[in-house]
């Protein structure tokens, strides 16, 4: 057995994707300022015990966003023959007339470097009110890969091509399906287990101690989702802020770990955020509510 310390990595980070690719655990995430607008570039980290972080900086050929002007932001990842996929959010749209949104990149290693895929964004337009930030890619059983992301309290869902260069409709010839539960703000996250589908959101502020997670579960990964409360906010006296997370399933084991940003109690400059790990336990379609700690045994 050995110890997690929580923060894992130094510094101000948020907004955490994290996978197990090459035999490696790998974490993707923002790099947080207050003043968002000088986050230009994701940084990742590979560990293979948890415990000890490779720091891989700036991971994306910024040269090949020409478009991009400000604000750099929640990366999600997926392999897919033999490739690595990375969306991630730019330039914070505030209508269709901006250009931005979500932008599509590929490498053929984790770290990178990735480049663009498309030369333009994947997803440029507000759709169903959906802001097009905080996306997360999910893989299923089946190998079918699926987009769910939004801001400003909606979230869609889309089936990803083959090529991953678009979308494929659903059975009612609906491209972009709303699915947003009660209570969203942002950052969806999916997950599934024994069948049935997990999906994970932010409520409240990003900027301070109301930041938290609840889910709903399905047995579609479309939907709909009951809302089944929250299950990560504040705890005195380790954190307050807990969101926007991703996880990892340990491989041969039924542990799964949640991997969130949180901010120091009382902290009132916004971009203070630092990545986090802890356990989190699902079981016969409930997910129990997380317990944050400094310092925990891992496997």
């Amino acid at each position: 057995m050995r110890g997690i310390t929580n923060p894992i990595v130094p510094g101000w980070y948020a907004d955490p994707e994290a996978r197990r690719y090459e035999g490696k655990y790998w974490i993707y995430a923002t790099r947080s300022f207050t003043e968002y607008t000088k986050q230009m570039n994701i940084d990742a980290f590979s560990s293979t015990d948890l415990i000890h972080w490779e720091k891989h900086e700036g991971i994306i050929e910024m040269a090949d966003f020409p478009w991009i002007w400000r604000a750099v932001w929640a990366p999600t990842i997926i392999e897919h023959k033999n490739k690595y996929y990375l969306i991630f959010a730019s330039n914070d749209i505030q209508s269709d007339d901006e250009i931005g949104g979500l932008e599509i990149a590929v490498s053929d290693h984790p770290a990178g470097p990735f480049r663009s895929y498309l030369d333009r964004p994947l997803v440029d337009r507000f759709i169903q009110r959906a802001q097009p930030i905080d996306a997360h890619l999910f893989k299923d059983d089946d190998g079918a890969i699926y987009l769910y992301y939004g801001g400003w309290g909606q979230c869609n869902v889309a089936k990803m091509n083959d090529e991953m260069t678009g979308f494929i409709p659903w059975e009612d010839g609906e491209i972009f399906r709303s699915i947003t539960p009660k209570g969203y703000v942002e950052g969806p996250c999916m997950l599934k287990k024994e069948g049935q589908y997990y999906l994970m959101w932010s409520l409240g502020n990003w900027v301070d101690g109301s930041y938290r997670v609840a889910y709903g579960v399905s047995h579609h990964p479309a939907g709909p989702f009951e809302d089944k409360g929250v299950i990560l906010e504040r705890q005195e006296p380790i954190a307050e802020g807990p969101g926007h997370h991703g996880y990892l399933h340990i491989p041969d084991t039924d542990e799964w770990l949640i991997v969130y940003h949180r901010r120091y109690i009382g902290d009132m400059e916004p971009g203070n955020r630092m990545l986090c790990i802890d356990r989190m336990d699902i079981a016969d379609g409930v997910i129990k509510p997380v317990v944050m700690t400094n310092a925990w045994e891992s496997l």
